[in-house]
């Protein structure tokens, strides 16, 4: 091999080696790159299944909480333990702590000690004194004479005494939380009602009265009565005398069509009973927490019939009677598909004309946020707001707020989580405890000691008569409207927007009931400085939440009291309204009815039942088949 050659092949070996290293090296470096990668792959779905791992036993283990909530909601009522254990140490901490309230009490015991020992001397003396306790105005345990005998007199008397000094130990402790104190005293009244003497037949004189002139036959009849009731019960049947008034018989009879059907409602016009009616019609919305069939009950007492009777084109929704399989309904599908799908109806129907709304209970409420809603999106088809019994603010919403915390709301929500709703003999339950005296005592007392039943009615009827209310809904209503008060204050959202009731800019007519326990009247009496009106009318009618709407005229013992603040009025609060309004005899039923015809633009004739062209066409007779879901 020549010198030349032998350097060529030199010079090709050491040009072609670094080549092939150079090309390992990148293949080596690619492979790790892509193991790289591999690893990366394996590293972030290590990450996914851990996180789903995390989130499937978060959710497990939620599960199981929401699962022991529920269990012990059920033996409590929905009542959180917790609550009830926090506000008593908030109490008893504090009561520890300041003597000097402690020496007021121990006074206040030694003086009603010493009253009751003269006073129990002189009834002994047979002097008839004047006895130093008066039992309160909604008290009527103690009215009958019997009880001012010996020796059921002095039985009464220390247990009044007992009720006011709990009222005082209760009450007026420095430190302890409104609400914890409201609990402890709520609760104090109901373990002294559960012991009343007049829950016992040895200690009241009206069963021991009847017990001698019956023999001891009012036990047997009170058995009867107690038995037959549980039977009911186990049978969710109505209570006994329900039979008597059945729907669409000798209840909700008023004539009329569903003219309207979707998941959540049916929309009812009623026929017209007169030449003429008033241009703009009248839309109604009843709470959902019970049917709607109580402005709508006998024919003597229908708020229905005595509007359509006065030439009011008159429209009413039904509501569903949701299930397990409705327990994501929210607000603001009763919002949009309840009142809106109304409105829409009506609009169609009586096109081209404003429309005057009017809302009951729960069903005021979400009138006022429709309304509200509407004002901002600038859709001007609602003339006029009457609110019956309604809230908008719940700052001040009675003793109802003692179950409205965030321990409690928490028991609920579980509880509700569970089976997908509130069922009515939980809501039931909670409104018998804040009339305990009334609803639950004085009937064990009247139908099972002296074995006498109360007659039943058409309103004792619809209240037998119950719904319930689904998961999402009620819990969205209790946290934003009852717990955060967010209407009120202007954080409630409606598509993703607050809303306020301050753009409400039609008048406003407000009903209140004096002797309401579910909306007190000063709470319903807000909504006169929370909107724009240039008119807000308040009523406020005797009676409760129930009977003072109900007041037909010709109802006995019916009165009423009125006033209106126009634009530029200086406020006047709850009571100092009491001092202004006018006070009226009767029935408030024609005092509205002139109110709406005033804010009405004239007659016209009588608009066609439903539209068929916009798709609106009579379904089926009133009332309809939502209100008849058990």
């Amino acid at each position: 091999m020549t010198d030349r050659r032998r350097k060529s092949l030199k010079n090709s070996l050491y040009i072609e080696t670094p080549i092939r290293e150079t090309k390992r090296h990148h293949i080596d470096t690619q492979q790790h790159i892509d193991n790289q990668s591999i690893d990366s792959q394996k590293i972030e779905k290590q990450q996914r299944t851990q996180k789903m791992d995390e989130r499937s036993i978060g959710a497990e283990t939620k599960a199981i909480d929401r699962l022991i909530h529920a269990f012990i909601g059920y033996g409590t009522g929905g009542n959180s333990p917790a609550a009830i254990v926090q506000a008593y140490f908030d109490w008893a901490s504090h009561l520890v702590m300041v003597p000097g309230k402690q020496m007021e009490l121990q006074k206040n015991l030694f003086r009603n000690l010493s009253r009751f020992a003269v006073y129990s001397g002189r009834v002994m003396r047979n002097e008839n004194p004047e006895p130093p306790m008066t039992p309160l105005p909604q008290d009527y345990r103690f009215k009958n004479e019997a009880w001012q005998r010996f020796p059921f007199n002095l039985l009464h008397q220390s247990f009044l005494m007992q009720e006011q000094w709990w009222h005082y130990a209760t009450t007026g402790v420095p430190g302890v939380a409104k609400r914890n104190e409201e609990m402890v005293s709520f609760g104090a009244r109901q373990i002294l009602d559960m012991f009343s003497p007049s829950n016992f037949p040895l200690t009241n004189p009206e069963v021991l009265a009847k017990t001698m002139k019956t023999g001891g036959r009012n036990f047997i009849d009170g058995f009867k009565n107690w038995s037959q009731d549980l039977q009911r019960q186990i049978n969710k049947e109505p209570p006994a005398g329900s039979e008597k008034y059945q729907v669409g018989k000798n209840l909700a009879v008023t004539p009329g069509k569903v003219i309207f059907r979707n998941h959540l409602i049916e929309l009812i016009q009623y026929t017209p009973t007169t030449e003429k009616v008033q241009k703009e019609p009248l839309l109604i919305v009843p709470a959902w927490i019970m049917k709607y069939y109580i402005l709508d009950l006998s024919e003597q007492n229908s708020m229905v019939k005595y509007l359509v009777d006065q030439g009011h084109t008159v429209f009413m929704i039904s509501w569903l009677n949701p299930t397990s399989q409705d327990r994501n309904l929210s607000m603001d599908d009763y919002r949009k598909h309840g009142v809106m799908a109304a409105i829409d109806a009506v609009s169609h129907i009586v096109p081209d004309t404003p429309i005057h709304t009017a809302g009951y209970c729960l069903g005021g409420t979400i009138l006022s946020i429709a309304a509200a809603t509407m004002a901002r999106d600038n859709d001007n088809r609602i003339a006029s707001v009457t609110l019956f019994a309604a809230q908008t603010d719940f700052t001040e919403a009675g003793e109802l707020m003692l179950f409205i915390n965030e321990s409690q709301l928490t028991f609920l929500e579980d509880l509700m989580w569970e089976q997908g709703y509130l069922d009515s003999e939980q809501m039931a339950g909670a409104f018998m405890m804040l009339r305990s005296k009334d609803l639950l005592y004085s009937r064990i007392v009247h139908e099972y000691m002296m074995g006498e039943r109360n007659g039943m009615n058409d309103l004792m009827s619809w209240n037998a008569d119950t719904t319930r209310m689904p998961y999402r809904m009620h819990s969205q209503y209790l946290r934003s409207l009852f717990l955060n008060n967010d209407l009120a204050e202007g954080r409630f959202e409606v598509g993703a927007n607050p809303i306020f009731l301050r753009d409400i800019r039609v008048p406003i007519f407000a009903v209140g009931a004096s002797k309401d326990h579910v909306a007190p009247w000063q709470s319903v009496f807000k909504i006169r400085r929370l909107t724009s009106a240039p008119e807000v009318t308040f009523l406020l009618t005797s009676g409760g939440h129930n009977a003072g709407i109900i007041s037909e005229p010709g109802h006995a013992r019916r009165s009423y009291m009125v006033n209106t603040r126009k634009r530029g009025d200086k406020y006047v609060g709850p009571d100092a309204w009491l001092e202004v309004a006018e006070k009226h005899e009767g029935s408030w039923w024609p005092h509205w009815h002139e109110w709406l015809r005033n804010h009405s633009s004239g007659e016209t004739t009588a608009p066609a039942m439903g539209n068929v062209e916009a798709g609106y066409h009579e379904i089926c007779d009133a009332p309809g088949t939502y209100i008849l879901q058990k």
